[in-house]
């Protein structure tokens, strides 16, 4: 294995998986877990993945690991701290109340929903590359998509303040 073409493959891209795992998760320990586990698997396989698209590799790690560790604690004991705020700075945004207004947001959402909000419009991922992330259909992605802006738009208002728009 490059080692060195495996460390500045994942230092370039370890900020922007944990950013997106932390949106997924809303705790900053659970995400940096996600991160590293996809990182040791990535490595794992790094002389078949360093000629493809390892990021979108890690990327289908952490979602799917997420989704596994979600349901195992879902069958394990029903809880309703999915959704609570966990004071981790910077991982969303520089600014502390944006940041707050967005996890508040992504809590309000399904964890489906949030899934495909983060790829989408944090990642910038196609249509097409969430489906394949998340392992679903790219009409579930656009139905998904839609009923979690729908709540937003009703549910987080604040959204739009943070945006400039008007309600």
């Amino acid at each position: 294995m490059d080692e060195r073409e495996f460390t500045e493959w994942a230092g370039g891209c370890e900020r922007a998986l944990l950013r997106s795992a932390y949106l997924l998760t809303g705790d900053l320990h659970r995400a940096q877990d996600l991160v590293q586990e996809a990182l040791t698997k990535v490595a794992l396989r790094w002389p078949r993945l360093r000629e493809g698209n390892p990021t979108a590799y890690a990327r289908t790690i952490i979602v799917r690991d997420n989704v596994s560790w979600w349901r195992k604690r879902r069958r394990e004991s029903v809880s309703d701290d999915v959704g609570r705020a966990d004071a981790a700075g910077g991982a969303v945004s520089t600014d502390p109340d944006a940041a707050l207004v967005v996890r508040r947001a992504l809590a309000r959402l399904t964890s489906s929903q949030r899934a495909v909000v983060v790829l989408r419009h944090f990642d910038d991922l196609s249509e097409r590359e969430t489906a394949d992330a998340l392992g679903v259909s790219v009409g579930t992605v656009k139905s998904q998509n839609a009923a979690a802006l729908a709540r937003l738009r009703t549910g987080a208002p604040e959204l739009l303040d943070l945006i400039g728009r008007t309600r």
